[in-house]
């Protein structure tokens, strides 16, 4: 009996995974070339004068599958007899084989159950990407009895690059989108995105510009091609299939080495030479015209210098905490990227119309390529240094300014209102003598008035006032008749011996009279000075002779 292991459930689902998506990859290119089957069969069924039947339909559908991964075709049905060569892919058709692809290499490597066994990142791209071409060489063996045979040597140079490019894409995504584990790759990387985006988005502009400014030819061109409606629905959607192809012109135009109309005939900025070989189309109705190159062609060039500095400044504020030999040649990196991904461009969407001077037609892909490295690195790496010198200077402190004051609260009216008839009536009247002040006598005598001391006899139930034993030697004070004695006292002071919570009276605005000091009595003793004691008092006449 034959017992599962782990490890065998492991391989069994791992393989299990495998065989997925690889059909996942197959049903990924059915769908892409099911939908233009039936674009061209709605056309074909709505078109008056049908020039064949269904299968021709079939086979010009896997025709333009075909030339929507970059595989020439060959027109057979020519006037001369002679095959001659199709290889202009319209870039929007391009899109949804791309986006199947992608989107079919990402949710392989990234399931929403997260407990089925899945393969490896290279398993699944290796996966996806045989399945699909599988179905690609029988699509490519069954357009070789139509109209449009493919070529064999771009179908297999073209066709295993786009799907490979587009399922790696796929996988970089469903992982993170992780960049290189340097600092500078991975800024010359966004920097070659940000400039490559600018670039396409100014060609796009361009020609649009462009189009508006020529719009009676593009429209006497598109009503001569195409008489009936399905004529015009169908020449509408080449029109906006090739939308793409045309802002990657006007953007290899912009840069400088233009365009090639035909074989020696060359459009730049600076004019246009040679006799173009141009057919009767919409969209190259909004060529430049013939002779020197004006104002109006020299502003293209705006289009790759903003690209550039757009590329230099992501470089420089990627790259504003290294040195300056780390953002030099991740500029130089970031411009050798934007021109190798204009150069595939430029070879994508242009190509030959047909045989002798139609062979070369559009951009020239290494010329296109060659221009914008040398943009990237006049323009891209100045602007990246100095981005990273601008970020990296020291802002000069500012100084706060002192705070100001905070200012008093307002009184409120209502509160002002209400103390004004007060300070009114307190006020004097104009005529009237100032009151006089009170007068306070802090005498002894004065305490007379004080209710409750009447006097200080008052004093008798205090038991001697001992307690003044501590004032300045005042010991004699054993009743209220040494206090009669302080009364005698003519250098006796009042003001040394009152309390001192007693509040100072106002200055008076008129002294008071002087007070008469009382008369000494006969019978009471001179006052004795200062420190001395009753004792030495009752002493001192005894021993004096």
């Amino acid at each position: 009996m034959t017992h599962l292991t782990e490890h065998s459930l492991v391989q069994g689902g791992r393989s299990a995974a495998f065989a997925t998506a690889c059909v996942r990859g197959g049903v990924a290119a059915g769908l892409g070339v099911g939908a233009l089957a039936v674009l061209v069969i709605v056309a074909w069924i709505s078109s008056p004068f049908p020039d064949s039947g269904a299968g021709g339909a079939l086979h010009l559908a896997a025709g333009l599958w075909l030339l929507a991964h970059g595989v020439e075709l060959v027109r057979t049905d020519t006037l001369g007899g002679l095959p001659a060569p199709l290889g202009i892919v319209p870039l929007l058709t391009a899109a949804l084989p791309v986006w199947l692809v992608f989107r079919t290499a990402r949710s392989t490597l990234d399931p929403a159950d997260e407990t089925g066994p899945r393969p490896s990142p290279a398993g699944t791209l290796g996966a996806v990407s045989g399945g699909y071409l599988l179905v690609a060489a029988v699509i490519v063996v069954y357009s070789e009895s139509g109209p449009l045979p493919a070529d064999l040597v771009t179908a297999g140079l073209w066709l295993p690059g786009v799907v490979l490019g587009a399922a790696g894409a796929g996988v970089w995504t469903a992982l993170g989108r992780p960049l290189p584990g340097r600092a500078e790759a991975a800024a010359a990387l966004r920097g070659a995105a940000a400039g490559l985006v600018t670039l396409l988005a100014g060609g796009a502009v361009l020609a649009g510009t462009a189009l508006v400014w020529h719009a009676g030819a593009a429209r006497a061109s598109y009503e001569g091609i195409a008489g009936e409606w399905s004529g015009r629905v169908a020449l509408a959607l080449l029109v906006l299939a090739l939308l793409p192809n045309a802002a990657v012109w006007a953007a290899a135009y912009g840069l400088g080495p233009g365009v090639a109309l035909g074989t020696g005939a060359l459009a730049t900025p600076l004019g246009l030479v040679g006799d173009p070989a141009v057919p009767s189309f919409p969209l190259l109705a909004a060529l430049p015209p013939e002779g020197r190159g004006g104002w109006p062609q020299w502003a293209a060039a705006a289009v790759p210098l903003v690209a550039a500095v757009v590329l230099g400044r992501s470089v420089g504020r990627a790259t504003g905490t290294g040195r300056a030999r780390e953002a030099a040649l991740a500029a130089l990196g970031a411009a050798w990227a934007s021109g190798a991904a204009v150069a595939v461009l430029a070879g994508a969407a242009g190509g030959p119309l047909g045989s002798g001077r139609l062979l070369a037609f559009g951009p020239v892909w290494w010329q296109a390529g060659t221009a914008a490295v040398l943009w990237g690195v006049a323009v891209g790496l100045p602007t990246a240094l100095a981005v990273r010198a601008w970020g990296r200077r020291v802002p000069r402190p500012k100084h706060p300014k002192p705070p100001k004051p905070p200012k008093p609260p307002k009184q409120p009216k209502a509160a002002r209102t209400a103390e004004a008839p007060a300070l009114a009536a307190a006020a004097p009247a104009p005529g009237a003598a100032a009151p006089t002040p009170p007068v306070f006598d802090f005498s002894l005598n004065g305490l007379n008035g004080l209710n409750g001391l009447n006097g200080l006899n008052g004093l008798n139930g205090l038991n001697g006032l001992n307690g003044l034993n501590g004032l300045n030697g005042l010991n004699g004070l054993d009743g209220p008749s040494g206090l009669a004695d302080l009364d005698d006292d003519e250098g006796y002071v009042p003001y040394d011996y009152l309390p001192a919570s007693w509040e100072t009276a106002p200055t008076p605005s008129t002294p008071p009279a002087p007070r008469p000091a009382p008369a000494p009595r006969p019978d009471t003793e001179p006052p004795r000075p200062s420190g001395t004691t009753g004792a030495e008092r009752e002493a001192t006449p005894k021993d004096t002779p």
